[in-house]
């Protein structure tokens, strides 16, 4: 077994630092009740996230339900394990399930289609805790992001990781030096486990450790896209820039679209100018290598759009602010969430009106938009529209929201009084007769109202769209 997953701590008081996040967890745990706000645990990788969420399962005896990013994360899929769970008791004598959503920053794709709403639902719906972990929280779904209280895990300072790596190495037999174990914790960079690893990688087959034992086991240090343009507003060397941006873990294509937004910083004119054309040389570069397959021209889009884009902006030196994903994400991703919620508007008011798509599509959205308009309660109802639904036609949010709250308190007040005159009626019956013969339950027509005659004529008139007038 690795060191990493032997040395894994199992309770919360075993995890080194973090000290304040880890009694925010603590403490939502003990004082958890039905309705309460999920955590959402984020910050660098490696410091402790995931091992915190399974310590605090230990710690509360509580079963662990996980998904992560190896999984996919569709809506129907997170529905049957996620939301099945979340509503349901345990069946393993646990006083409760813990619904992890490990690497929620990740749902992307078609893989993960539906899911960031799947976990909305679920969340809204939920009688069991569940905590959400992130590595970046602004690259997370942003309604999902407000659902929760967030909780950051901050890297670990040098200091707090070394203790734990002498305990390591006494419980393992291995003689340490200091200047070991100050440099593995030192190039761990706050990150735990990757300190655990090196350690295990250098200590294979030896008996004793020093510094230079230590150096063939360094952390892979991969360059973030953070990193890389912080280093291109402070002006660094052209080949310290080139070898950040290989070791970027993204496509050419994508690390040009982060460096274009972080130029909305760029108040000197001449230095904008200047930039842009620089990444403008980069995409020629770029289409170049898609439409001939010729990977080598990547080099040259790289050099230009790191190094062009450095020298540009260090005119004037200036700071990239908070770096930000690229907009154009933001509106593609709006762009699809519309289309799903025109599908599904064409998909219910076809089923209920009998209509198909493609026709209602050409020729009666318009006037079916009009109708829903003049009485959004009718069609909400007729309908089951929801908010994002009803604002597809109405083009307002707040009467949207309004109309759909509106119904939903009608619909619970309703149901509420039904069940209060079902049981009056019940206990009047009783009274009236003390030895009830089991007759027929009655049918239920509508909620609030009980039929005596369980035999009903079908209603054959069919829906249409003017019944709401």
């Amino acid at each position: 077994m690795d060191w990493a997953s032997k040395y894994r701590p199992q309770h919360l008081k075993e995890i080194v630092g973090n000290g304040p996040a880890i009694r925010r967890i603590s403490e939502w745990a003990r004082d958890w009740t039905t309705g309460a706000k999920p955590l959402l645990l984020y910050g660098k990788p490696g410091i402790g996230k995931t091992t915190a969420a399974y310590a605090l399962a230990n710690d509360m005896n509580w079963e662990v339900i996980e998904l992560n990013a190896s999984d996919q994360r569709t809506r129907a899929i997170i529905e049957r394990i996620a939301g099945t769970s979340s509503t349901t008791a345990s069946l393993t004598g646990a006083s409760r399930k813990l619904i992890i959503f490990d690497e929620a920053d990740n749902l992307h794709g078609n893989a993960d289609r539906g899911g960031a709403k799947a976990i909305v639902e679920t969340i809204k719906a939920s009688r069991q805790p569940i905590l959400l972990i992130a590595n970046d929280i602004y690259g997370m779904d942003t309604t999902l992001r407000y659902l929760c209280e967030p909780v950051q895990f901050k890297a670990l300072p040098a200091r707090s990781i070394a203790p734990h790596l002498r305990y390591i190495c006494s419980a393992e037999g291995i003689d340490c030096s200091a200047d070991a174990i100050s440099s593995v914790a030192e190039r761990a960079g706050g990150d735990m486990r990757s300190a655990v690893t090196m350690l295990d990688a250098a200590a294979a087959g030896e008996d004793h450790l020093d510094a230079e034992d230590v150096h063939t086991a360094q952390k892979d240090e991969r360059t973030t896209i953070f990193q890389l343009i912080s280093a291109i507003y402070r002006g660094e060397e052209d080949e310290s820039l080139m070898r950040r941006a290989w070791e970027v873990d993204e496509e050419p294509d994508t690390i040009e679209q982060w460096i274009e937004e972080s130029f909305t910083t760029l108040k000197d004119p001449e230095s904008r100018m200047e930039a842009y054309s620089a990444l403008a040389e980069a995409d020629w570069f770029i289409g170049r290598t898609y439409r001939r397959q010729y990977y080598t021209l990547w080099k040259y889009a790289t050099a230009l759009m790191v190094t062009g884009s450095a020298a540009a902006v260090t005119k004037k030196p200036t700071s990239p602010g908070r770096i930000m994903p690229p907009g154009r994400w933001k509106k593609m991703g709006a762009g699809r969430k519309q289309k799903l919620i025109r599908r599904s508007v064409l998909r219910k008011v076809s089923n209920a009106y009998h209509i198909p798509e493609q026709a209602l599509m050409e020729n009666f959205l318009t006037p079916v938009t009009i109708m829903v308009e003049k009485n959004p309660d009718h069609f909400t109802r007729e309908l089951h529209l929801e908010q994002e639904e009803l604002e597809f036609f109405v083009g307002d949010k707040k009467t949207a929201a309004a109309v759909v709250k509106d119904i939903a308190k009608e619909r619970k007040e309703t149901e509420k009084g039904y069940t209060k005159e079902k049981v009056k009626k019940e206990a009047k019956d009783t009274k009236k007769s003390p030895h009830p013969v089991d007759d027929p339950a009655p049918v239920i027509s509508s909620p609030g109202t009980v039929q005596d005659d369980p035999v009903q004529e079908p209603d054959r008139a069919q829906k249409t769209l003017f019944d709401g007038f």
